[in-house]
């Protein structure tokens, strides 16, 4: 049994971890605990720069950290994307150590998992799709800039809390992908972990002829790369079903 943890912020998406869990298979357990955002998912300013510092903050963290160690974890994910890449290269960097000092485990967030899943599938040109504001929407591109992918694009929702991103629907998620894409883009990012993708992916995947990475999908296959665990599921999309790319 692999047993992945991972420490949500707040309450939107989370209900993508459970379907997730289901398409992996019965020798692998997905563990969820929540943490403070620290801040009202229905403020106008959840997703202030600041309000994301704080909530990926160390003691923020550090207080999830101790159940999932007790759970039997493996290996632990911040998933949150804007929780991360908010710090910086260094600082999202920083924040992933820090993580796996206080869990004694292995660790990584949401933003890496993007970097590793797209140099997983070779995609070294991507479009994002953020349901953010513009500012923090771009502080996303720079993080991904700062680790050799070269973003073709970038379309904001302009969406400032998470609760509201946790009621899009299918068509929505759609319409974002559809908005994002760009012929020279090797494949689609779509930021938020507060975004339901799972059920989708294989759709937008078949509507856009390309890879599509969400952010629950690589938070959990970054769970699973940390784990030493490969697992061919094509319901999760090319990500799940590729051979590792070699880099040259």
């Amino acid at each position: 049994m692999t047993a992945l943890g991972f420490l949500y912020p707040g309450h939107s998406g989370e209900d993508d971890y459970p379907r997730i869990e289901q398409l992996l298979g019965s020798d692998i357990r997905v563990d969820l605990v929540h943490t403070d955002i620290g801040e009202d998912a229905h403020r106008e300013d959840a997703h202030r720069v600041d309000a994301l510092l704080e909530m990926g903050s160390p003691r923020r963290l550090a207080a999830g950290v101790e159940e999932l160690r007790l759970s039997g974890a493996d290996a632990v994910v911040w998933a949150c994307t804007s929780g991360s890449f908010v710090h910086g290269w260094e600082g999202a960097q920083e924040q992933v150590r820090a993580l796996a000092r206080s869990a004694g485990l292995p660790a990584s967030s949401t933003s890496f998992a993007f970097v590793h899943a797209a140099k997983e599938i070779g995609a070294r040109r991507v479009a994002v799709g953020a349901t953010y504001p513009d500012d923090v929407a771009r502080l996303f591109a720079d993080f991904l800039g700062a680790a050799g992918v070269e973003v073709t694009g970038v379309v904001s929702s302009g969406i400032v809390t998470a609760a509201e991103v946790g009621t899009w629907t299918e068509a929505e998620v759609l319409a974002l992908a559809r908005s994002a894409d760009r012929p020279d883009a090797e494949a689609v990012l779509l930021p938020g972990t507060a975004l339901h993708t799972v059920a989708h992916i294989p759709a937008l995947e078949k509507e856009l002829g390309k890879p599509v990475l969400t952010a629950n999908q690589v938070t959990v296959w970054e769970g699973l790369r940390l784990a030493d665990r490969r697992v061919n599921a094509p319901e999760l999309g090319a990500l799940f079903t590729r051979e590792p790319v070699v880099q040259v």
